[in-house]
């Protein structure tokens, strides 16, 4: 993201939890209250950072999680809302865990909440930017399907297994996995910088997601690989923990309603398509 807007033209200050070693950085710490003063006079705040989720949930873990994402969001809210001079805009990062394991159902932004720890995870989230909004900032929160990269996240790990030919569905296969491209996440990012209509939650998700059958296949074929190595909800379960059940076996058929209905077009819209972009091939 920061390359691409620096490319665009835009001048970036980072929220580092370093020292700040030049004016294009600012020290902090998402544990604690941020002052107002600090992230006066920007025209835009994108807040991304959290704790990973990517691995084994113990209940220390759970709360790093947690906190990371309500602690850090609610303090950044409120030094903006009582900032001299606002921005316009807070983006700031969610999930599509908010709706929880919900099957076949087709889910927009009015849907429902979910049940789960995620799902409520994501709703404190969420709740932490009212600060922002009640101010007048225009909030959106941004609702991250599975993001694709080489360079990391969930496709990142499953490319060793499956070009050894030791890939396969997870579960059932019969989930829905709702994915986005990276290029598709920063393109997305920018068009609700320049959309001022968009507000609120927003699904950050291609227009066509698959079941994590169909992903396993697409990626197999991609790769020139067999896919012939299931691993069983069980197994998962057993290696993961909660983590399974939440992250791997939950089925989110998520469309990006907002972002359709607002222009959006998406670079990558199909998954063989975006593999194949991702992946070089």
């Amino acid at each position: 993201m920061v390359r691409h807007l620096t490319a665009r033209g835009w001048q970036l200050t980072r929220l580092i939890r370093s020292t700040a070693s030049g004016p294009s950085q600012i020290s902090w710490d998402p544990s604690k209250p941020v002052s107002p003063q600090s992230v006066s006079g920007f025209d835009a705040v994108i807040h991304l950072a959290g704790e990973t989720i990517a691995e084994r949930w113990t209940e220390a873990k759970k709360q790093a999680v947690r906190d990371s994402r309500v602690v850090g969001t609610r303090n950044l809210s409120e030094a903006l809302a009582q900032s001299d001079q606002r921005p316009a805009l807070l983006v700031s990062a969610s999930a599509i865990g908010y709706y929880g394991d919900r099957g076949d159902e087709v889910l927009v932004e009015p849907s429902s909440g979910g049940q789960g720890f995620l799902a409520e995870v994501c709703r404190e989230w969420e709740s932490a930017t009212q600060a922002a909004a009640k101010a007048g900032i225009r909030t959106v929160q941004a609702r991250f399907g599975i993001v694709l990269s080489r360079s990391g996240g969930a496709l990142a790990k499953m490319l060793a297994p499956f070009r050894l030919g030791i890939g396969g569905n997870l579960g059932s296969g019969h989930q829905w996995w709702s994915w986005v491209a990276l290029d598709d996440v920063i393109g997305a990012l920018e068009h609700i910088m320049k959309t001022t209509s968009l507000e609120g939650p927003v699904n950050v998700v291609s227009p066509n997601p698959v079941t994590n059958r169909e992903f396993t296949k697409s990626l197999a074929s991609v790769l020139s690989r067999p896919a012939v190595f299931p691993m069983p909800a069980f197994a998962a379960r057993m290696a993961l923990g909660q983590m399974a059940d939440e992250l791997l076996l939950a089925s989110q058929r998520v469309e990006p309603a907002k972002l359709r209905t607002s222009g959006y077009r998406f670079r990558h819209p199909d998954l063989p398509t975006a593999l194949v972009s991702i992946l070089g091939r």
